[in-house]
């Protein structure tokens, strides 16, 4: 979708700069596909409201073959970018989609529910980022919600510089996006930059924003950033946005958000504010109080 509004320049007076540089960890999810961590517990305070991101890529299928058979979430929201590849969704809130390129699930796990996420493809590459995003206490348990939003539905727009974004929620140079959360406010964006392009973004001081390259490389106040890196912009006073530089043709998202400044408590799939929650959370799951089965549902 073009967005047919007049693009909004987004001025930034002083950038941000990069405060730490992550390489993320192998690891594996599901039932074996391969992924790399970059957001996990230890970083969840200092990115607040975001709890986790993953990135996943390969065109071996042994990589994600198996894909994410049923599992159960309770208390944040789950955002889905597949850049490329297909993959099935079905819950237990009755709920069902397929992922397809440059498309985006976004689910909201609220008080509970049991999905699976299966690849809809025998060979190819199968490439995306998985961003959990925490919802305030007084919204954890609320009821389970799903969107899938086709490539051709996500807002976009092209700057003077050729530099293409893709708005997948909050704003950018007067360009609303696919999504809209009110208490976390969070911001994301696809961007697609030539080599030497510049892209600038207005950031409100309070939020905590990152970038992740997953291809090329860019450059942000002098630092560089290398592909299969995340960098975390510093929260300085006198920093009114970030402004990015691609060194070569490059592809990053950008994220930001407003922290809830709450209590974090996670365990595995569950994530609330109180051990207590977390207990009610399991025996609720084990009670089959999380709607019904996705079996069912498949009918």
């Amino acid at each position: 979708m073009n967005s047919s509004v007049t693009l909004q320049s987004e001025r930034v007076s002083r950038s941000r700069d990069i405060e730490r540089l992550v390489e993320g960890m192998a690891t594996s999810d599901g039932a074996g596909v391969r992924l790399t961590r970059l957001l996990s517990q230890p970083l969840q305070k200092r990115l607040d409201p975001f709890l986790m991101m993953d990135a996943f890529g390969s065109d071996d299928p042994s990589d994600y073959i198996a894909g994410f058979p049923d599992h159960p979430h309770r208390g944040f929201e789950t955002i889905t970018y597949m850049i490329a590849g297909r993959m099935l969704h079905r819950d237990s809130a009755g709920h069902e989609g397929l992922l397809e390129n440059g498309g985006v699930q976004w689910m909201v796990a609220g008080s509970g529910v049991i999905h699976s996420e299966i690849p809809q493809q025998k060979e190819g590459v199968m490439q995306g980022i998985q961003l959990w995003l925490n919802l305030p206490a007084a919204d954890k348990m609320t009821q389970p919600w799903y969107r899938d939003f086709a490539a051709e539905e996500l807002p976009r727009f092209t700057t003077d510089e050729s530099v293409q974004a893709v708005v997948i929620a909050g704003h950018s140079h007067g360009v609303a996006g696919a999504m809209q959360r009110p208490v976390t406010q969070p911001l994301y964006l696809d961007l697609h930059m030539p080599a030497s392009a510049t892209f600038q973004q207005a950031l409100p001081v309070e939020h905590n924003a990152f970038i992740y390259v997953y291809e090329g490389k860019l450059t942000i106040k002098g630092r560089s950033v290398a592909e299969g890196h995340m960098a975390i912009f510093s929260n300085k006073a006198d920093a009114d946005g970030v402004i990015i530089q691609a060194d070569e043709d490059s592809r990053a998202v950008v994220i930001a958000g407003q922290p809830l400044k709450e209590r974090i408590v996670q365990y595995g799939p569950f994530v609330m504010n109180t051990e207590e929650e977390i207990h009610q959370a399991f025996n609720d799951y084990r009670a089959g109080r999380f709607g019904g089965t996705i079996a069912t549902h498949q009918g």
